[in-house]
């Protein structure tokens, strides 16, 4: 773990989720221009209910939520590091504290979908053993989105 990293569990209400995720949907809304319309809309926070706030020190640095997709399945959602802290494994710890979390709720199998447009993102779920899948639910046909899978 990166030195002075904390993972906090938490929920949609933690203000430095929601400031983290104001950032994302920015990086996101920058990226994808308007194919993040689509996109969005398939981000809204009601449905989840368990999020990791990553802290070095004292600022808030990534984040990272699950969300039950079955009855044996999460979907990871909201996956984010600051661009200025990006490179130094916090994504991998906040995604190796998500599967924890997993476990620990009953479920064997992390879904997740991430965008073209997101090499980074894509190199990270690849590094940390997920297999790339049909696109699954609402992303099924989308040709910008890609989706991942891994069995805990």
């Amino acid at each position: 773990m990166p030195n002075n990293l904390t993972l906090t569990r938490t929920n949609t209400e933690n203000s430095d989720f929601l400031q983290l995720v104001d950032q994302l949907d920015a990086d996101l809304e920058a990226r994808n221009g308007d194919i993040q319309i689509f996109h969005g809309q398939f981000n809204k926070l009601q449905n989840i209910k368990h999020v990791l706030v990553a802290y070095e020190y004292i600022e808030p640095v990534g984040c990272g939520a699950i969300k039950e997709y079955s009855e044996d399945t999460m979907e990871v959602k909201r996956m984010f590091v600051n661009p200025d802290k990006q490179g130094g494994g916090i994504a991998t710890v906040i995604l190796k504290g998500l599967e924890a979390w997993v476990l620990e709720l009953g479920y064997t199998t992390c879904i997740l979908q991430t965008g073209i447009n997101q090499p980074e993102a894509i190199r990270l779920y690849e590094k940390n053993n997920y297999s790339i899948i049909e696109n699954f639910g609402q992303y099924k046909g989308d040709k910008n989105s890609v989706c991942f899978k891994k069995v805990i």
